[in-house]
């Protein structure tokens, strides 16, 4: 049974940084695309970013490109998101995604080359 279980969500202030998580288990980690996606209330849900796993290859959104990291822990079958100068328009309930096969670059961040997807974490920036 595949498994993304995230965390690490909380209220942060403008300018702020945490640290999401993502667990994973029941699939290849080490070789699976996976991506951070968010969804903001009464907004549509948007990529944030996508990771292939063979390569570690990364696509970012220009809203955290230098903000944001991605990073993979293979040992852990865990997936990171660095956020750092964190912004009010990020605040969202952030999820993370699975999938198969070696996406292009440009579908790294599309929601139809994820199968499996978590609950969620709730991230609000605010004063």
């Amino acid at each position: 049974e595949v498994q993304l279980v995230e965390s690490g969500g909380g209220l942060v202030q403008p300018g702020g940084s945490l640290r999401l998580s993502c667990a994973t288990s029941g699939f290849p980690f080490s070789t699976s695309p996976m991506a951070w996606f968010r969804q903001a209330p009464g907004k549509e849900r948007e990529s944030v970013v996508g990771i292939r796993g063979t390569d570690g290859a990364t696509n970012y959104a220009n809203s955290v490109k230098g903000r944001f990291t991605v990073s993979r822990d293979k040992t852990k079958n865990t997936m990171y998101l660095q956020m750092n100068y964190l912004k009010p328009e990020d605040t969202a309930v952030y999820y993370c995604a699975s999938g198969s096969g070696n996406p292009i670059s440009g579908r790294l961040r599309s929601p139809s080359t994820y199968e499996y997807w978590g609950q969620g974490t709730q991230v609000i920036v605010s004063s």
